[in-house]
C-alpha cells in the first residue's frame, strides 16, 4: 500500500527533475567556462510558515430586491394625478396616485344619509317598546303586539350595523382613491398616465417598487462541493468561517470587489434536479445604490477556516503534467526538488496541503541560475510593490477553491 502511495510522488520529482534538467545543463556549461572561485548563485526564498486563511468559493449568483411591491388600483375610476417622480426614492405611505375621488365622495354622503335613517328607526323602534312594557303588564295589549315592537326593535339595530359597515365600506374606498406606496425603496416607471381608467374589473398595476438596500444574492453551488465542505468541517480539517454567519463579498463584471461586505442568510436543503445545485442566499449593503437588481456577480463565501495552513507564492510552485513541484534549499543551502499538492488558490499564492512543513525554504526567483543539488546562496524574497496588497502581506487572507 505505501509503494503505491509512493509512485505519484517519484513521478512528480522525475518531471520536475525533466524539467530543470534543460537549464541544468546550460547552467553547468556556464560553470565549466566560468573562472574558479566563483560564488553560488544566488536565488530569491521564502520561509514558510503556518497562518490562518479563511477558504472562499467563488460562486455565480443575481442579485434581487429584498422587498418588491407591486402598486396596484384597489378601486375603479380615472387617474387624475402621478404624483411620484420615476426612478426616484419613495418613502412608506408616500401618495403615488391620484384616482377621482368624487363617485367615492357620494358613496359616502349617502352611506351617511342610511345610517341616520337607520338610527331614526331605531329611536323610534326603542320608544315603541318602551310605551308597550307597561301596557303589557296590565293587559292593556296583547303579549304578541309587545313581542313585534322588541323585535322591530332588534330589527332597527341591525339596521344601524349594516349602514355602519357600509360607511367604513365607503370611506375605505375613497381611502383607495389615494393611492400610496406600500413600502419604502426605489419606484420604477409609471405603468398608467393621467386619464387612464383603472380598477375596472381588475387590480391595475400602476408601478413597481423595489427596495435595492440591502440587496439579495441568490447563489448556486455545486452539492458535491457542499457536502465536501461539510465532511472536511466534520473530520475537524476546516472550522466554520463564522458563528452564525459567513462573509460574502460580490466580485463584479469587470473583477472588481465590491467595497461592502455581505453574510451569508441560509442554505436551501433541497438540491435542484436539473442542475445538481444548492442555492445560498446571502445579504449585501447598498448604501450608494451602485448594485442593481438582476445584475449577474461572483460571490466569494467564505464558508470555512483553515488552520495552520502553508501558503507559497504561485510563481514559487512548477507545474508539468499535472504535478506540483517547488525546489526546496536545504540546511546545507543545496537546491533540490520536492513534489507538493497545492490546489487552493489564496489570491496570489497557493495552499500547500502536502509536501511542506513550517520553516522550509522555497525558491521563489532564480531557478535558472542553479540545477538540483547546487549549492546556492540564499536571499530573503522581496515582493514587488503594488497598489493594492497582496493576501500574503494582510492580515485576513482568503483562499479560492480551484480545480487542478
Amino acid at each position: 500500500m505505501i509503494a503505491h502511495q509512493k509512485i505519484p510522488l517519484l513521478a512528480a520529482l522525475s518531471v520536475a527533475i525533466a524539467v530543470l534538467a534543460g537549464c541544468g545543463e546550460q547552467i553547468r556549461s556556464a560553470q565549466a567556462q566560468a573562472p574558479a572561485g566563483m560564488p553560488p548563485p544566488e536565488v530569491s526564498v521564502v520561509t514558510v510558515a503556518p497562518e490562518r486563511i479563511a477558504l472562499a468559493d467563488e460562486l455565480p449568483g443575481r442579485l434581487e430586491a429584498s422587498r418588491l411591491a407591486e402598486v396596484r388600483a384597489r378601486v375603479a375610476g380615472i387617474v387624475t394625478r402621478r404624483v411620484f417622480r420615476e426612478g426616484a426614492e419613495v418613502k412608506e405611505n408616500e401618495v403615488l396616485f391620484r384616482i377621482d375621488p368624487a363617485p367615492f365622495q357620494a358613496t359616502v354622503a349617502s352611506a351617511e344619509a342610511t345610517l341616520a335613517r337607520a338610527d331614526a328607526n331605531l329611536a323610534q323602534a326603542g320608544l315603541k317598546a318602551q310605551r308597550y312594557k307597561p301596557l303589557v303588564e296590565t293587559n292593556a295589549i296583547s303579549r304578541q303586539e309587545y313581542d313585534d315592537a322588541l323585535t322591530a326593535q332588534k330589527q332597527a339595530a341591525a339596521d344601524v350595523a349594516a349602514a355602519k359597515a357600509a360607511l367604513a365600506a365607503a370611506r375605505l374606498n375613497l381611502g383607495y382613491a389615494t393611492v400610496n406606496a406600500p413600502i419604502s425603496g426605489r419606484i420604477g416607471r409609471a405603468l398608467v398616465t393621467e386619464g387612464a381608467l383603472v380598477g375596472q374589473g381588475a387590480a391595475t398595476p400602476l408601478a413597481t417598487i423595489q427596495q435595492i438596500d440591502p440587496l439579495y444574492v441568490n447563489i448556486t453551488q455545486p452539492a458535491g462541493e457542499a457536502l465536501k465542505l461539510q465532511r472536511a468541517m466534520r473530520d475537524g480539517k476546516l472550522q466554520k468561517a463564522g458563528k452564525d454567519e459567513a462573509r460574502v463579498s460580490i466580485v463584479m463584471e469587470n473583477g472588481e470587489v465590491y467595497p461592502h461586505p455581505g453574510k451569508l442568510l441560509f442554505s436551501d436543503q433541497t438540491v435542484d434536479p436539473g442542475t445538481g445545485a444548492i442555492t445560498l442566499r446571502a445579504v449585501v449593503p447598498n448604501p450608494d445604490r451602485s448594485l442593481l437588481p438582476g445584475m449577474y456577480v461572483r460571490a466569494r463565501v467564505e464558508q470555512a477556516v483553515q488552520e495552520n495552513a502553508i501558503a507559497v507564492p504561485q510563481q514559487a510552485v512548477l507545474r508539468q503534467s499535472g504535478a506540483s513541484v517547488v525546489m526546496v534549499v536545504g540546511q546545507d543551502n543545496k537546491i533540490a526538488p520536492r513534489p507538493v499538492k497545492a490546489d487552493t488558490a489564496a489570491g496570489d499564492r497557493w495552499i500547500v496541503s502536502e509536501g511542506l512543513k513550517a520553516g522550509e525554504r522555497i525558491v521563489v526567483e532564480g531557478f535558472q541560475k542553479a540545477p538540483p543539488g547546487a549549492v546556492v546562496n540564499a536571499v530573503q524574497w522581496k515582493q514587488a510593490a503594488a497598489g493594492n496588497p497582496s493576501p500574503a502581506q494582510s492580515g485576513a487572507p482568503q483562499a479560492q477553491t480551484t480545480n487542478k
